[in-house]
């Protein structure tokens, strides 16, 4: 059997929270034919003092439950903004959220990319 890649999926652009304490979706994806694998960045340079961002990755192994993988928190001005999300494989889902618990609602700028497998 022989595994390629067959379509790819960029997700880019930047997300502001609504308000404080609202848990926002960066990347979502739902249940795939096929097993994926995802990576990316996100950019928490607009942070500035007395922000707090909590960023949550998430991913569902089991066909039912979307489970949270890692969690972090960012407060204030980042000396190295950019978080790395390294490549994982999934199928079942997969999730990047941002929660702003203090300061004001900042701007964040992502960039994931999505391959999916074609099996020949």
């Amino acid at each position: 059997m022989t595994i390629l890649i067959g379509n790819r999926t960029i997700y880019q652009g930047s997300i502001t929270p609504a308000d404080l304490n609202v848990e926002t979706a960066i990347i979502e994806v739902a249940d795939q034919a096929e097993p994926n694998i995802v990576e990316g960045y996100i950019d928490v340079s607009e942070l500035q003092s007395g922000d707090t961002l909590v960023v949550k990755e998430y991913i569902n192994v089991d066909g039912v439950n979307l489970r949270l993988y890692a969690q972090n928190t960012y407060s204030g001005a980042q000396t190295e903004p950019i978080i790395r999300f390294h490549s994982k494989t999934f199928q079942e889902g997969y999730k990047v959220t941002i929660t702003q618990t203090a300061g004001t609602p900042r701007s964040i700028k992502y960039w994931f990319l999505r391959l999916e497998y074609a099996v020949t």
